[in-house]
């Protein structure tokens, strides 16, 4: 194949592998969406509207979740010192999954003058798949709790979800929590029927846990279920009493050859 041939070939391998990572991640997609909060404040009602950005970044066995604030909502008639404020909001969960996650963050790191929107920092929880498909992430309820008072403010105009992710459940493990099947296992404890090889010697049958299997070596026995052994013990016993006859009799034998040669001298 000519250089150029082979350049163009490994341009394409290159290109459609590529496209094969594309294909393999995982689809997200998120927006900047704009949510109009009411907020009910310790001196009245207020209004804001603040886009709301949530990101996700896979870690360990679930995603990092971070909602950010793109301008400040709410504001104090005083000062607001520095950490003297601290944010914390919900998350409503959709599609696949169901509920709300919470996420929380620092307080003010500078001074917040009065009478101006309160700026709220990155906000970010863990959220742990429970189920296989896409799962979307929609703004919520923001909570400011600032010298000993507490702000809540509630969208109103429904936003839609800011981050949408196509997600893989943990239930899978809980299925291969199903190991307790495993535990069935103890079914291959049934494997203590193989445990029959107590017939072969009694203390597996002391082994054996399986007390129904040493149940039906009692069966075979009315005294205890053990058999006469016929093993190599009872063959050296009795090859032993052959050698002990044999023995014997040839002494007798000599004994007798050594007097008849006697008399017959006399």
């Amino acid at each position: 194949m000519s250089y150029p041939k082979r350049t163009a070939a490994l341009a394409s391998a290159a290109a459609l592998a590529g496209s094969a990572v594309l294909l393999a991640a995982p689809a997200a997609h998120a927006d900047v969406v704009d949510v109009d909060y009411r907020c009910q404040t310790p001196i009245g009602v207020k209004s804001a509207v603040s886009p709301i950005d949530i990101k996700g970044v896979h870690s360990g066995s679930g995603y990092k979740i971070t909602m950010s604030w793109q301008k400040g909502v709410s504001s104090s008639p005083v000062e607001l010192g520095k950490g003297a404020m601290t944010p914390s909001a919900t998350i409503s969960l959709g599609g696949a999954d169901s509920g709300t996650l919470a996420v929380d963050g620092p307080a003010n790191a500078a001074a917040i003058p009065a009478n101006t929107p309160i700026k709220i920092s990155d906000l970010s929880g863990t959220y742990t798949p429970r189920k296989n498909g896409k799962v979307t992430f929609t703004a919520a309820i923001l909570t400011i709790k600032a010298l000993g008072t507490t702000t809540t403010c509630t969208p109103t105009n429904s936003p839609k979800p800011s981050l949408t992710l196509d997600v893989r459940g943990a239930g899978g493990s809980s299925s291969s929590g199903g190991s307790s099947s495993s535990g069935g296992a103890s079914t291959s404890g049934g494997a203590s029927t193989s445990g029959g090889s107590s017939s072969s010697g009694g203390s597996s049958s002391s082994s054996g846990g399986g007390t129904g299997s040493s149940g039906g070596a009692a069966g075979s026995g009315g005294t205890g279920g053990r058999l006469p052994q016929t093993g190599p013990a009872d063959s050296a016993v009795a090859l032993g009493t052959l050698g002990g006859t044999v023995l014997l009799a040839g002494a007798a034998g000599a004994l007798w050859l050594s007097r008849r040669g006697q008399t017959v001298r006399r």
